[in-house]
């Protein structure tokens, strides 16, 4: 039996309503992600495509080593920034991008988000930090949909996360991007010790001729869209109302690697993921859809341990691939996770469990076709 869940309908400025039906598009592999090459990102195919309007548009990756030295880069400057995260682009951060894109199309220049990698969390307390929702790559895809000419990625360290908010604001959005605007949400945070505000951000802002705006937040069920709730509702397997506040499904790559074949022999065969660098939901049986050599695939996902044979790990991802027939192994597979059939079950006997998985191939069938 799937789960559960909240009819979670919003209006993403700019975007449409969302909410409701989360059938994910088909890969667009006319596009591909752009970097700059200043740092190893690895750009890989698109996988949502923009929508007509935007068709020219992708959102390229700029590294910044260290943003206290000088570059020049005209095509970064004179635009619209907004500083943040972005980890899942979710529908609080279509929010805030659309309101930069807008800003920098009347302001006459590129619209910019910027983010930090890694989170500086990882290096002021790394047993705190989270597990991200998206890699980099993922979230400039994700970013080209909204209107995003530049993803900036500023190399986290020490020596920036000692920078004053005075002193970073003057490296980063005077010297370096030479904004003309600045978009960031109420409770943004920026300096040492998080002690730069909107209130001192704002005036920075008008010190420099800088036209700053603070984007409203986006709220589901009377509480703030943020990347921690997301990562929640993995942590509860509801996958559907994560895809709900992302407007788009749980997206987890892996490569196939080499199992233990006991799905092989009870005639349904999976491929065991494995250098899975993103947030994996509770273990259960997912519905979903696996993308392998451009090819999309209906799919029955599962995560979790066998307690029926004992073995196995809480983040173990195996995909059955609906209808395929081929070897994997080595491949890299994208898997879309839309809803969740049942929790991780103990059964009696083999017969029983092949039985099980029968039924949850149907029950994933039935939830992926369209309505």
């Amino acid at each position: 039996m799937a789960s559960g869940h909240t009819d979670l309908a919003f209006q993403a400025r700019g975007l449409g309503t969302i909410g409701g039906d989360f059938r994910p598009h088909s890969p667009d592999r006319r596009q591909s992600a752009k970097l700059r090459v200043l740092a190893p990102f690895t750009a890989q195919p698109l996988r949502l495509p923009p929508p007509p309007a935007l068709s020219q548009l992708v959102t390229e990756i700029v590294s910044i080593p260290d943003i206290t030295l000088p570059a020049v880069d005209a095509a970064l400057q004179g635009g619209v920034v907004s500083i943040g995260n972005f980890d899942g682009v979710h529908l609080g951060h279509a929010g805030l991008l659309g309101q930069t894109r807008q800003l920098a199309d009347r302001l006459g220049g590129p619209a910019i988000a910027c983010l930090f990698d890694p989170h500086p969390i990882a290096i002021l307390r790394p047993e705190l930090a989270p597990k991200r929702l998206t890699s980099v790559e993922e979230r400039a895809r994700r970013m080209t949909k909204l209107g995003i000419d530049f993803l900036v990625v500023c190399q986290t360290s020490p020596d920036l996360l000692n920078l004053s908010a005075e002193r970073f604001f003057d490296a980063l959005v005077r010297d370096h991007l030479k904004c003309r605007g600045v978009v960031e949400g109420e409770n943004f945070c920026f300096g040492k010790d998080r002690r730069g505000d909107v209130d001192l951000l704002r005036t920075l802002c008008r010190d420099q001729g800088i036209e700053f705006r603070v984007a409203q937040m986006e709220s589901a069920d009377g509480a703030m869209i943020s990347s921690t709730r997301i990562r929640d509702l993995l942590a509860a397997g509801n996958v559907r109302d994560a895809a709900a506040m992302m407007a788009t499904p749980h997206l987890i790559c892996g490569v196939v690697a080499q199992g233990d074949r006991r799905g092989r022999t009870l005639g349904f065969p999976t491929a065991n993921l494995e250098q899975i660098d993103v947030v994996i939901p509770t273990g259960g049986v997912y519905a979903g859809f696996a993308t392998v050599a451009a090819a999309r695939h209906p799919a029955a996902i599962h995560i979790g341990e066998s307690p029926t044979f004992q073995s196995g790990d809480p983040t173990k991802v195996e995909v059955h691939l609906i209808g395929f027939s081929g070897d994997l192994y080595g491949q890299t597979i994208s898997v879309e996770l839309v809803d969740r059939v049942r929790g991780v079950v103990r059964f009696d006997s083999v017969a029983a469990i092949a039985d099980q998985l029968r039924k949850d191939i149907q029950s994933a069938q039935q939830l992926l076709e369209p309505s």
